[in-house]
């Protein structure tokens, strides 16, 4: 039988925020190639989710801050809301404190703010330490109040542990990388790291481009170069037959999940594929893409709530991962965020 009474939403202490351990993922405002929507069909549909509880939004690229900044402006309590955007050090920059700081008045100013709820930083080139300067400026304005809360965006786990063990405790609240059961990079390091610091992951690709959902279960190989497929399923397809295994094994993993789903009250498989996730204790929340305005899944995303996975309905996935090159995808591919250096 479908379970279908809402559950109460899960939270977690981010920085100065208690937030829900389902974030609205914005990215896929950022192109038309995921389907598209007008302004007021995308603030409406943040309205839907902000009244089912979802009230955090992550990946502000471009338009997406815009947007977002919209919306927050026009709630009668902004503060009910929490944005996160990015900064993105992709080449050699003059990092000084004007430079700094005006990056992130331009997020102020693109999200119609006095101050950026979580700045999650990204940098590309690790034998430039740069980033650690960068850091230290943006301490400097969390402190002056222009920033609420810091993360961090694709670091190893050398890296993550290096900069909170010399910026100090309490300062580095999130790390956002990909994770899923496809892939597990985070448990071989980053686990350990975030457990030793006291920082939380925020992660994407938990339902790979959707390849992890119903739809696909029982359905032949897709072809990659059809030009029916997204860019994000491009992008994790590739991942399901180069790094992880083929077609036919996650054929084998969709079908234990469908087995769990039907466990569980007729859950689907995007729900016992979050869940999964969210039974780790480094895991603060999973980011869901949405294409806001176009394809939301707001009741679907509610039932990951108010149950957990049994140590029976693990070991039937880790049957299943075993048979995959899983553990081995942090050697084929790098740790967290070396697929983007």
């Amino acid at each position: 039988m479908l379970r279908t009474r809402p559950q109460p939403k899960e939270t977690f202490p981010l920085g100065p925020f208690t937030v829900p351990r389902v974030w609205v993922g914005l990215w896929q405002l950022s192109s038309n190639a995921w389907g598209s929507a007008s302004a007021a069909k995308i603030r409406q549909a943040m309205a839907r989710h902000v009244e089912m509880g979802y009230n955090a939004f992550a990946d502000h690229y471009g338009s997406a801050e815009i947007l977002y900044g919209q919306f927050k402006e026009s709630l009668p309590s902004p503060a009910e809301v929490v944005g996160a955007t990015k900064w993105c050090v992709f080449r050699q920059t003059d990092l000084s404190r004007s430079v700094v700081e005006n990056a992130v008045r331009e997020r102020m100013t693109r999200m119609r703010t006095t101050n950026v709820d979580l700045l999650q930083f990204h940098w590309q080139d690790y034998s430039d330490k740069g980033y650690l300067t960068a850091l230290q400026i943006l301490q400097d304005l969390q402190n002056e109040g222009l920033v609420s809360a810091v993360g961090l965006c694709n670091f190893d786990a050398i890296r993550t542990d290096e900069i909170c063990t010399q910026l100090g405790p309490g300062f580095i609240v999130s790390n956002q990388v990909q994770f899923s059961l496809i892939d597990t990079r985070p448990l071989h390091g980053m686990a350990d790291v975030c457990e030793r610091h006291d920082v939380k992951l925020l992660t994407y690709g938990t339902l790979c481009g959707g390849f992890l959902a119903d739809q696909w279960l029982n359905q032949p190989e897709p072809d990659l170069y059809s030009g029916v497929l997204t860019p994000s399923q491009r992008k994790y397809l590739d991942m399901i037959l180069k790094a992880w295994g083929n077609w036919e094994l996650f054929q084998s993993l969709l079908a234990v999940l469908r087995d769990i789903g039907d466990l569980h009250g007729g859950l689907s498989i995007a729900n016992i594929a979050t869940r999964w996730v969210l039974d780790h204790s480094f895991v603060g929340a999973v980011i869901i893409g949405a294409r806001l305005g176009v394809s939301e899944h707001i009741d679907d995303n509610d039932r990951v709530f108010g149950f957990r996975l049994t140590d029976e309905d693990n070991r039937a996935i880790e049957a299943v991962q075993t048979r995959s090159n899983g553990r081995r995808m942090i050697t084929l591919i790098g740790d967290c965020g070396a697929e983007y250096r």
